[in-house]
């Protein structure tokens, strides 16, 4: 099956199970990646994803297009993402098992370094965390996140400049 076309409604293209099966296939990986860069956790990024996938398909009667299919899942992805953390009372720990995805382009670098980074961006508080991951994992615009996440656009980039200063802070007591 095709994936649903840009300017399509994904209501008239999801309307038997194959076809939603392409549209999930279509956009698994961007929100596992979310829900595992956020969780720090698999079986949880994969238990997120899989109610946030439930959930598109009670509510695909209310989407209108390919980009607002895009738009819900970052956002319920999002929030999910933070109200699991809030649940957990904790911060994430990182695991063990932190293999890059498959959807994931080779990186290049110190693989070290990036675990370190990786450690510090769990290590932030979980609004910050989202937006610090929304910013630079998912590229987009701090207009873009404060819609996602339903806050003012300076709210968001303060929240992300202050984030970035607690990564620098955090990152100068490591000696890098």
């Amino acid at each position: 099956m095709e994936p649903v076309m840009v300017g399509t409604n994904p209501v008239a293209a999801a309307r038997d199970l194959r076809d939603f099966t392409a549209l999930v296939q279509e956009h698994r990986a961007m929100v596992f990646s979310l829900a595992y860069h956020f969780l720090r956790e698999r079986a949880a990024a994969e238990e997120l994803a899989q109610d946030v996938f439930l959930q598109l398909h009670r509510c695909l009667h209310r989407m209108e297009s390919s980009e607002h299919v895009v738009f819900w899942l970052r956002r319920v992805t999002a929030h999910r993402c933070i109200d699991a953390a809030r649940r957990r009372g904790r911060r994430p720990e990182v695991s063990l098992e932190d293999v890059p995805e498959a959807s994931e382009p080779a990186q290049p670098g110190d693989p070290l370094l990036r675990e370190q980074l990786r450690k510090l961006v769990g290590s932030l508080p979980a609004q910050a965390r989202m937006i610090v991951l929304l910013r630079f994992q998912e590229d987009l615009e701090p207009a873009e996140i404060a819609e996602l996440l339903k806050l003012r656009v300076n709210t968001v980039k303060s929240q992300l400049q202050r984030a970035l200063a607690m990564l620098r802070k955090k990152a100068g007591r490591l000696e890098w």
